[in-house]
């Protein structure tokens, strides 16, 4: 029952991961409904162009990397979307700093996606390391919580509807969200790195 339910929350976000990303892919083909606090940012291009491109395909691959079907198939499929994957977080971090420093969401909302993206490029690159190394645990380990920071893509606009329904001004909601997209996703990871066992070891 708890591993059908856990596969079924699985599926779930990788549905919304999916979603998420084919619906941004708008930002690198420039068409649709541009979002105007983002189009407001000072260093929207060329940045915005290659951090949907690099997010989006992180996110859209990242889900199905942790699927047995997918490793099991082959070590060099796995091996090739792991480098796009981590190709996609590298651009999409470093673009993503980019985009904080120029938000006019205010200093907090900087400092909460700024980190973010720092915290984004660091995870993937352990991530990496870990992989280069042979150390599998720990590169699963890494990969969690790498992917916990991709997410926030999809919880980002999870949470933007929301604040309305709360009674928060969009504006002072966007701050926020700028940090709980992101934070609560990582010690979500954390939590369950830390009831795994066999992880516990590569928690550092």
């Amino acid at each position: 029952m708890k591993a059908s339910v856990s596969k079924g929350v699985w599926a779930f976000g990788a549905l919304l991961s999916v979603l998420v990303a084919l619906v941004s892919y708008r930002y690198v083909a420039g068409v649709g409904l541009m979002a105007p606090n983002v189009m407001a940012n000072r260093f929207v291009q060329p940045w915005l162009v290659l951090h949907a491109g690099g997010a989006s395909t992180a996110l859209l691959i990242g889900a199905f990397q942790f699927m047995p079907r997918v490793r099991a198939s082959g070590p060099w499929l796995h091996r090739w979307l792991g480098r796009t994957y981590a190709a996609g977080c590298l651009i999409g971090g470093v673009s993503g700093l980019a985009l904080a420093a120029g938000t006019s969401a205010g200093p907090v909302a900087a400092w909460g996606f700024g980190l973010l993206a720092v915290a984004w490029i660091f995870t993937t690159l352990q991530a990496w390391r870990f992989a280069r190394t042979r150390r599998f645990e720990a590169h699963r380990a890494w990969m969690v919580r790498s992917f916990a920071l991709t997410f926030a893509a999809v919880t980002l606009r999870v949470y933007i509807p929301l604040s309305p329904l709360a009674g928060v001004h969009p504006e002072e909601a966007y701050v926020a969200i700028a940090w709980l997209c992101w934070v609560p996703n990582l010690a979500i990871a954390e939590l369950w790195l830390r009831s795994r066992p066999a992880l516990v070891a590569a928690r550092a």
